[in-house]
């Protein structure tokens, strides 16, 4: 027989004694915590990997960087070489085009790291919610 069958009487009805009632709501408290703590390692492993890929943008925005100063640099030297403009701005414009993309994959890494992103904000607000249902719970009895 379940907990839960154990505690109703012969009318059907569960018993209302101190101790049961009591009982039950260490029970389901403790049900509730391990559920909660159980979503919030779920939740964290989530905004680790999507702190691991923000990480992995800032990684690509860092070799793209690099490779716009080697090619704004060949820019500067095809200047330098040839007095013709053709190779000059291609390199330029090229350099530039990686510049802006170097740019935007940074920003994009660093939103992603912010404190608030990585937060379990789920879980916040389901144990708010417990906590309510809970008070609620006990007021009514």
């Amino acid at each position: 027989m379940s907990d839960r069958t154990a505690d109703l009487g012969q009318t059907g009805t569960r018993s209302h004694n101190p101790a049961s009632l009591a009982s039950e709501a260490l029970r389901l408290s403790g049900d509730l915590v391990r559920k909660e703590i159980a979503l919030a390692k779920a939740e964290m492993g989530q905004n680790v990997q999507r702190a691991g890929v923000a990480v992995g943008f800032i990684v690509a925005a860092a070799v793209i960087g690099i490779v716009t100063i080697n090619v704004l640099v060949a820019a500067l030297v095809a200047a330098l070489a040839e007095t013709d403009l053709g190779p000059i701005w291609s390199a330029v414009i090229v350099g530039l085009v990686l510049a802006l993309l170097a740019y935007i994959l940074l920003r994009k890494g660093m939103s992603d790291l912010k404190p608030e992103a990585l937060m379990p904000s789920r879980t916040v607000q389901n144990v708010q919610r417990d906590a309510h249902a809970i008070k609620e719970a006990y007021h009514d009895k």
